[in-house]
């Protein structure tokens, strides 16, 4: 077989060179040219998965692997760095998120080359070269006012779980045989090829969270990945971990399943809670009334299809023997204003509290203030212990109906919630658009998913003819485009003309009305997204 031909289109990165080197190119088009086809074949399935469901109006339990679910096995131990993840932050690994993440005390560092991660190119290897530099302690330096940045000594630094790009996304900027590379290889194999024999040199490993999975045959393919890297490399299979996102409604009802094509490198499964909520929308946009979510901020983890969603995925790890991870928490803090402090820092304790009581073994924070508050949380329940994976939870039953009783989520939707829609799509779609994929939006860091939740929302209520509760409006495409030219006009008042001009708030405006409004849904904002990015 011909060697493959590697094109890099992209331009020039500081430092590039060291991460884009033969080697390592060699090693990614490996990965493209053996996994691709197989990774472009699930995809389409993913398709067929969603017109099923709009013609049935249903999800269910898979028939052909009940003997997966009903049998006894667990997955491999989780190695001595991952055995305590009590307290985990996330967050993109540009310079300065590297080393706060590193030193804020949280157990694991979630460095996010997905949803909190813009995917300019500038980004996707500048944040690979940030990494390297961590190992090698050589990440500090100080910003233009004079304010450094160091890492603490290495025994006080967070455990690094990098989360590659999803199945979904390509990477155009870098072509295999003239096609363009996978983005989720392309972060996969640059950061194992240049970091695996560095990470396991200091006492660590290759560990990695998965994105926007939704099929056991999808953690194959994973899995297959895995091993055919360690192989290559000369590292022993097992020695990469995996913890899988719970984001999508037809992962949820394989949970069993994915942990067992995983299970020599599966270390947990997360609740990626608003994602999942955005795959809700996706998956059954056609399926009528019963499936309309109210407005975003009504939905809590204390609805019951949600605590259906979150108690299956804490009993399933238990009995598998893997860590459960808690969603998001994404209050920012304030350090201005005391009272908006106190209620802020106590959405999150309550938040905390009610993840470890329910058996999780973890959770994610997305500021270091909130480190502490999560560590607290979990301290009161587990004490000394690393986990909980004693608490097998044998009084859940989950059912499919209960993982699809959208309604139980009861709330309404209103103009408050439209106009928050609008505004957070907007908002963060221009930081986006201008590399920034952690962005603060009316008090909470948002990322990718609340974006696609706010826009799959709005297009969710056109096409249902949603009434407003609070002015009988209905929600259309003409109130939805008069919205978004208000909420521009009050932007540019609010920045100024000059400030708003520099910005990118036309390509913003056109996404988000692509996105939201086109009577074709867009199974992900960032596809067409990509195509604006530098």
């Amino acid at each position: 077989m011909t060697a493959p031909v590697v094109t890099v289109t992209g331009g020039p990165v500081p430092r590039g060179e060291e991460i884009l080197t033969t080697d390592a190119l060699r090693f990614v088009a490996d990965l493209q040219r053996r996994f691709g086809g197989r990774r472009t074949e699930l995809l389409a399935k993913r398709r067929e998965k969603y017109a099923e469901i709009a013609r049935t109006g249903r999800l269910d339990f898979l028939p052909e692997t009940r003997g997966i679910r009903e049998a006894d096995w667990t997955v491999a131990e989780a190695p001595p760095k991952l055995r305590d993840r009590r307290v985990e932050i996330t967050g993109p690994a540009d310079r300065k998120m590297t080393i706060n993440a590193l030193n804020s005390g949280a157990k694991v560092w979630l460095a996010d080359f997905e949803d909190a991660s813009a995917p300019t190119w500038h980004n996707v290897i500048a944040h690979q070269r940030n990494l390297v530099d961590a190992y090698e302690r050589r990440v500090d330096f100080a910003t233009a006012e004079g304010k450094e940045y160091r890492l603490k000594p290495d025994d006080e630094l967070a455990t690094v779980v990098m989360r590659p790009r999803g199945w979904h996304l390509d990477e155009r900027h870098v072509l295999v045989d003239g096609t363009p590379v996978s983005g989720a290889l392309l972060d996969f194999g640059l950061y194992f090829f240049h970091n695996a024999a560095r990470l396991l040199a200091r006492g660590s490993g290759p560990y990695f969270y998965l994105p926007k999975t939704e099929s056991h045959l999808e953690a194959r393919l994973w899995n297959d990945v895995f091993n055919h890297a360690q192989d290559v490399l000369g590292i022993p299979r097992g020695t990469i971990r995996a913890t899988v996102l719970i984001e999508t409604i037809p992962a949820a009802f394989e949970m069993d399943e994915i942990l067992y094509e995983l299970r020599d490198h599966a270390s947990g499964l997360n609740a990626g809670r608003w994602d999942y909520l955005f795959s809700i929308v996706k998956n059954f946009r056609d399926a009528g009334e019963a499936f309309v979510l109210p407005d975003r901020n009504a939905v809590t983890m204390t609805a019951p299809f949600m605590r259906a969603y979150t108690e299956l995925l804490v009993k399933t790890c238990h009995r598998r023997g893997a860590y459960a991870i808690g969603g998001m928490s994404a209050v920012i803090p304030s350090r201005r204003d005391a009272a908006a402090n106190a209620a802020a820092l106590a959405k999150v304790r309550d938040d905390k509290d009610r993840e470890a009581d329910d058996g999780f073994d973890g959770s994610w924070v997305a500021h270091p203030d909130l480190v502490p508050v999560c560590r607290a949380a979990f301290d009161a329940v587990l004490g000394d212990r690393p986990h909980q994976l004693d608490r097998q939870r044998p009084d859940v039953e989950v059912t499919a109906d209960d993982l699809l009783d959208v309604a139980s989520a009861g709330g309404s939707t209103t103009s408050g919630g439209l106009h928050n829609a609008v505004g957070v799509g907007l908002r963060y779609l221009e930081a986006w658009l201008r590399g920034h994929g952690a962005v603060a939006v009316f008090g909470l860091m948002e990322d990718v998913a609340t974006a696609e939740i706010s826009r799959s929302q709005v297009w969710q209520w056109v096409h249902n003819g949603v009434v407003l509760s609070d002015t009988g409006e209905k929600v259309t495409t003409e109130l939805v485009r008069r919205l978004v030219t208000e909420e521009l006009g009050s932007l540019r008042e609010e920045f100024g003309d000059t400030a708003f001009d520099g910005g990118r708030w036309a390509d913003a405006r056109d996404l988000f009305l692509k996105v939201a409004l086109a009577d074709d849904f867009a199974d992900f904002l960032t596809v067409p997204g990509c195509a604006l990015l530098d």
